[in-house]
C-alpha cells in the first residue's frame, strides 16, 4: 500500500518543516519536489542558541495499517544518520521511530513497525513499541548533535 509517491508529483501541501526555533534554535529545513520527482528534505542543523534538529512531517490522517508489518522507503541519502517517526494520533506528544544510515546511493529501507521505539524529545519511554492498527503523522529527523548540511532524496514511501 502505497502511502506516498513522490514521482507521481502529488500534492505536497500536507508535508511540513518543524526546525528547533520553537526551542530557540537557529537550524533550516527545507522541503521540495526536484525535476526529477523526487522529494528534498534539505538544510542545515545548527548547535547555536540549544538547537541541533530539522524535522519533516506528514499529516496522512487516520491510516489504517491492519495486516501491514513493514514500511518501505525508497530514498538517496548524504551518508548521514536520519531518524524515521510515526505518531499514532497526531495531538500525541511522544512518537514512535528508529534510526537508519544512508549510504549516499539510492537504497530500499525496510523497517518492522513493531521495531518503533517511543520517544520524546530525545528519550526513550517506557511504554512498549509501536503495535496500533493506525497511525496519523509519519516523518523524518536530522539531529547527529553536530553542526552539518544534508539533504535526503525521496522516492516512495509504502506499506506492506
Amino acid at each position: 500500500m502505497k502511502l506516498f509517491d513522490f514521482s507521481l508529483k502529488s500534492d505536497i501541501s500536507n508535508w511540513y518543516i518543524v526546525n528547533d526555533g520553537a526551542m530557540g534554535g537557529l537550524s533550516q529545513g527545507g522541503f521540495y519536489i526536484n525535476e526529477q520527482g523526487n522529494a528534498i528534505f534539505h538544510g542545515i542543523v545548527t548547535l547555536e542558541n540549544n538547537g541541533g534538529f530539522t524535522s519533516l512531517r506528514y499529516g496522512i490522517g487516520i491510516t489504517d495499517i491492519r495486516e501491514k508489518t513493514t514500511l518501505v522507503i525508497r530514498l538517496k541519502g548524504d551518508g548521514k544518520t536520519y531518524k524515521f517517526r510515526i505518531k499514532q494520533q497526531q495531538k500525541d506528544r511522544h512518537t514512535f521511530m528508529t534510526t537508519f544510515e544512508t549510504s549516499g546511493d539510492w537504497e530500499t529501507i525496510e523497517i518492522p513497525l513493531n521495531s518503533l521505539y517511543p520517544s520524546f524529545r530525545g528519550r526513550t519511554l517506557d511504554i512498549g513499541n509501536f503495535s496500533a492498527t493506525t497511525f496519523e503523522e509519519l516523518g523524518f529527523l536530522i539531529a547527529n548533535r553536530k553542526q552539518e548540511s544534508f539533504q535526503l532524496e525521496l522516492d516512495f514511501i509504502e506499506l506492506k
